[in-house]
Parts: structure tokens; sequence; C-alpha cells
């Protein structure tokens, strides 16, 4: 069957055109915005992309098209695939009906964490020789994929909030009838979808209605809209993590690196790992619960972790030159932004941190967030604010709120200037964008040799 993807270029989109390829199908895709990691892990994977959405791409017509969620009504690739009656569907709905039939699946959803969790988790059922099938959006460096069918009855898949599609406004996650669900954590975000809150928790809520009640629920007991939404009706067990939950940590370093596991009281053993930051320890909890749940030992689990590799573009480290270094990191909310730096900061003690970001996603660019950004970078030495042309909110009024030095820049070529002239050996860079930021990273690293 040839199925051609509009917007492939998304990592939920990506990931799911690497499980049709492998299910045996011919993939073609196109996109706006072709860029890495998953421009380079497609074409790895042998499939076709065509820039832009010019609807000659549909003739000869392909058997189905699947679209992707950042496509809209007035797209040209779109408007054609409804004058011709082409059959089409979501990508969410696409994976129910042909790859999550029949599975055990474990579902990783919330505002924060979910690449990360979703990627321990698939890990962890790998190093318990489980062999699991996953979808995540982003590329976990112990796999090098961002999905795979998997030869088991076990697929862990990262179960976003965002909508499916033009003609299918729930969110991705209902379609995916989960038998384990981790809810991370549940913030304010994506305001170009959801007026508010309880939008969001009302959403989380038809998740929870989905899953059976011989399945499992884990859950952080320090999330008041979490408790909000498994008080709206709950039919399966609840296990939770964090203070007063089942699932506890002691942290052995103030970073986040080693921690000791305890469930119901009792030490499960002792994760010493690359990671940092509490963020990184509570998904580490959460993990090892939903991992349990399918029959990994906690013992086996902490071995995992003690052996994971985080994720492309989270805290990862992209270059180190003349002892600058710089690292790469996907925050673009501002609890995530102020956990990241917080790790960072707990792990090299006073050294200089710059921090570059990009107001890029959806909430951002609509000004969602800007409120809690001053407060988000408290742990940076100085912050430079990239101020893209189509912002439509005064970024300069928020970086002047800042209690650290922070200035607005309007283009690459300043906030490369502005960090060559403030670092020194010994510095650390982060630059947080959900997008490709025009390649700053390698830019930045070859005007610093």
């Amino acid at each position: 069957m040839h199925i051609h993807i509009l917007g492939i270029c998304g990592t939920f989109m990506g990931s799911m055109a690497v499980l049709a390829k492998e299910l045996g199908h011919h993939v073609t895709g196109s996109d706006a915005n072709v860029y890495p990691p998953m421009s380079t892990q497609l074409e790895a994977q042998g499939i076709e992309l065509t820039q832009g959405y010019d609807p000659s791409q549909l003739d000869p017509a392909p058997d189905l098209v699947v679209i992707g969620n950042a496509m809209s009504r007035g797209n040209p690739a779109v408007e054609y695939v409804l004058n011709k009656g082409l059959p089409y569907v979501s990508g969410p709905q696409w994976l129910a009906d042909h790859v999550l039939q029949g599975r055990w699946v474990l579902a990783v959803a919330g505002t924060h964490g979910k690449t990360t969790t979703s990627s321990m988790l698939a890990w962890v059922l790998e190093h318990a020789g489980m062999s699991p099938g996953f979808l995540i959006g982003g590329v976990p460096q112990n796999f090098s994929v961002s999905a795979r069918l998997g030869d088991t009855p076990f697929f862990v898949i990262e179960a976003d909030e965002y909508d499916s599609a033009f003609f299918d406004k729930r969110s991705k996650f209902v379609h995916y009838r989960p038998r384990t669900a981790i809810l991370n954590n549940l913030e304010f975000d994506h305001a170009d979808i959801f007026p508010d809150l309880p939008a969001i928790e009302r959403q989380f809520h038809h998740l929870v209605r989905t899953i059976p009640s011989e399945g499992l629920i884990i859950h952080p007991t320090t999330e008041p809209a979490l408790q909000r939404v498994i008080e709206m009706g709950c039919w399966t067990p609840v296990q939770t993590t964090g203070a007063g939950g089942q699932w506890q940590v002691k942290l052995l370093s103030e970073d986040g690196s080693k921690f000791e596991v305890m469930f119901e009281g009792a030490s499960q053993g002792v994760v010493e790992w690359d990671m940092t930051g509490q963020h990184n320890v509570a998904n580490a909890l959460a993990t090892l619960a939903a991992a349990r749940h399918v029959g990994v030992v906690p013992s086996m689990g902490i071995a995992a972790l003690s052996a994971f590799k985080s994720v492309k573009r989270r805290m990862e480290k992209v270059a180190e030159v003349r002892g600058i270094t710089i690292y790469d990191d996907f925050a673009h909310h501002p609890t995530a932004i102020a956990t990241t730096l917080d790790g960072l900061r707990k792990r090299i003690g006073d050294a200089p941190l710059i921090a570059i970001i990009e107001p890029r996603s959806n909430s951002m660019k609509l000004g969602a967030h800007r409120d809690g950004l001053p407060e988000s970078v408290v742990d940076a030495d100085q912050v430079i604010w990239y101020a893209p042309a189509n912002l439509g909110w005064d970024l300069a009024g928020t970086a002047a709120l800042c209690t650290v030095p922070s200035i607005v820049s309007d283009s690459l070529e300043g906030i490369i200037e502005r960090v060559k002239s403030q670092s020194q050996p010994g510095t650390h860079v982060v630059i947080m964008s959900n997008g490709g930021f025009g390649g700053l990273h390698g830019k930045l690293a070859e005007a610093l040799k």
C-alpha cells in the first residue's frame, strides 16, 4: 500500500512513518520544513521526502493520505485530498488501527517529560529482554531510532494531549487505549487549542476513561491538576510517586545523578546515572512503577536506568570547543526551562552558565507563558532571548523583568557575537528551542573555534 504523510517531519508523524515502512508499506511524505533529526532519520529509512505541499505530490494518488495535526484547511495538499475524495486519516487513528490493536500499550502522558520517560520505559523493557515496540517523539540514544514495531505484545508510546487533526479535535492519546498509563504532570500549555487548564484536564479524563480496570495509572502526589482528573472518576488501580506516595526516593547527590528507590517503604536499590535534575528523578520513579506492572522487578529496572542514555535534544551535549560546552535542549515551557537549568546548575556548581532561548512553540508565540519566563531562568548567569519576526508580544519587556542579565537578539549572528564576547573556558551554554533554531548549535561551535 502507498501511504503519503502530510507533515511528515513532526516528531510523531516521522515516527509513525517508520512504523508504516516496517509494516511493509511504501511510504512517502512532505513537509514545509524538513530538518534533522527527523529528516535524517527518515532518509536513512529510505522514505522519500518532498519539500512543500504542492498537490502534484499526490498524483498518481496514494492509497491513503495520513494528515498531520499541523495541517489546516487552506493548505493546497489538504484541499486537493478533500476535492478529489482521496481516503485520509489522522496519524493517531492510523496507529490505533494498524499498530496498537491487541497490544499491551504503556502510555506516557503529561505536560513535561513525555519523551524522556517513554525513552526510559522502552529502554527498561528492552534491557529486561522484553523487546517492546515503541513510538517516541524524539530519538532515544539507547535505540538511535524513534519508533519500531517490536515483536512482543508490549508497546510504549509517548501520549500527547495535542489534537489529532483538523477534522478530529480530540487529544491524540484518546486513540491509544493503554493498559498502563503514566500521568507525569499537568500544567497549562498548547494555548493555541486549549482555552484553559480545565479543558486539558477534561481531555486527560477522557484518557483515564479508556484505561481498563485491570490496568494501572501512575501519577505523582504533587500535581493538583492530576488529582482533579482522577476525582472526575477513575475505574483503575492507581499508584503514586513522590512525597507520600508508594514510590519514593532518597537523593544521594543534590543534582539527582544518584538516588535510592523506595517502594512501599522498602529499598529497591540505587540508581547512578548520567542524568541530572529532580524532574528526571521523578521520571525514573514513574518508569519503574510502569515497568513493574508488566513484570520487570525494580532491581532489574534500576540496573537498566543506570545504563540509560538521554534522548537527542534533551540536554544533549553537542560540542565542546576551547573548554566551552554547548548543549541542545528542547525545553519550551517555563517549568521545563527552570528544571533543566536547575539540574545543570547543581551539576556544574559555580561555573558560568549562559542560556539562549527561542520562544517558538505556539503557546510561547501567543504569550501564554511569558509571565513565568523571568522566574524560569534564575539559575543562569545570563540569558539571550531570540526574538523571531512573528512574535506577537513584547519580549524585551519580559527580559527586563529577569533578575539575571538578559538581552534580546533578533539575529543568530547577534547571539553568536554575544556568546563569543561573554564566554571563557569552563562556560556552559544551553540552547533551548523546540525547532531547528537555524542551525545555531553548529554555527556557534564553528564560531568559537
